[in-house]
């Protein structure tokens, strides 16, 4: 189970750079990435094959702050992403590492963005690894569909 995949697709009326750049910088993760109710503070990204992403993942409103408690989960997470491959603004693969999960032992999660132009939009493919359950599965495929959601308003600015 664990080698199935999810895969998202998106197409955004944008170009291939704005749409890299938020991919890709300190700025664009942090003004988009993390569900509602969360935001992410990006502490270093070093873009290249065997690069990190230092960041926190903070819970930012009430209903998630509670959420958080009541699941025996810190309100405030520091995360890890080693970039795997990098093909500039075509695609970028990388390892998340899965250590915020009570109870479970530490794993990655591999995630793969493909980028192109599609006519005036870029189609993004998000491909990512099954988590260690379906109930963790089903969360992260909701929270990526939050997340590329607010990419969209995002890039509609």
């Amino acid at each position: 189970m664990k080698n199935e995949r999810i895969t998202i697709e998106r197409t955004f009326d944008a170009t291939l750079r704005e749409v890299w750049e938020l991919w890709t910088t300190k700025d664009g993760i942090e003004s988009w990435w993390g569900p509602p109710g969360f935001h992410v503070e990006v502490h270093a990204i070093d873009l290249r094959p065997g690069g990190l992403l230092l960041y926190a993942m903070v819970a930012d409103s009430p209903e998630t702050i509670a959420f958080m408690k009541r699941e025996g989960m810190p309100t405030s997470t520091e995360a890890r992403i080693t970039y795997r491959d990098i093909v500039p603004l075509k695609r970028l693969a990388y390892s998340h590492l899965a250590d915020f999960i009570p109870g479970v032992a530490a794993y990655d999660v591999e995630t793969v963005v493909t980028l192109e132009q599609a006519g005036a939009k870029v189609k993004m493919t998000l491909t990512f690894d099954r988590m260690h359950d379906d109930l963790w599965t089903e969360r992260a495929a909701a929270g990526w569909q939050m997340e590329l959601d607010k990419l969209a308003k995002r890039l509609s600015r």
